[in-house]
């Protein structure tokens, strides 16, 4: 059964606790494990994150877009902003790349965002945004109790 769900919120950094919730209380409907929850709740968080800081520039008056679509066992994620863009992506996804390590970030987002997950494509155009697609297809998890 396909079920979707979309999601757009000011660009505050108080806002990223909010996202990681609902998305994972929205995919919770599939009972995927611990494990495979936890990993999305952090890629979330990573996105969104990124378009705050990096897509906004900390401008509250930024959107981001999320929008997620379940599909038997397949979890589809899009996280969108419509700021800066990323002027070289292939730059950005190296381990440890920052464009701001005055603020002590880690350059892992994209890492872990495709470590995390089965399938990851990262759109952007400069000064018109940047679209996150994310696919994590769950395993069924058992049931222990009888």
């Amino acid at each position: 059964m396909k079920n979707e769900m979309h999601l757009q919120f000011s660009a505050l950094s108080q806002n990223e606790s909010f996202a990681r919730v609902t998305v994972a209380s929205f995919i919770a409907q599939l009972d995927p494990t611990m494990d495979e929850l936890t990993e999305i709740k952090t890629v979330v968080s990573e996105a969104v994150t990124n378009a705050i800081i990096h897509g906004y520039e900390n401008n509250s008056e930024g959107i981001v877009y999320i929008s997620v679509t379940m599909d038997d066992s397949t979890v589809h994620l899009m996280i969108r902003d419509e700021g800066m863009g990323i002027e070289d992506i292939e730059e950005a996804r190296q381990p440890l790349f920052t464009t701001k390590p005055e603020l002590e970030r880690s350059g892992m987002g994209f890492t872990i965002m495709e470590n995390f997950m089965d399938h990851c494509v990262i759109e952007s155009n400069e000064l018109k945004g940047t679209t996150i697609r994310l696919t994590k297809h769950l395993t069924k998890s058992k049931a222990l109790c009888n």
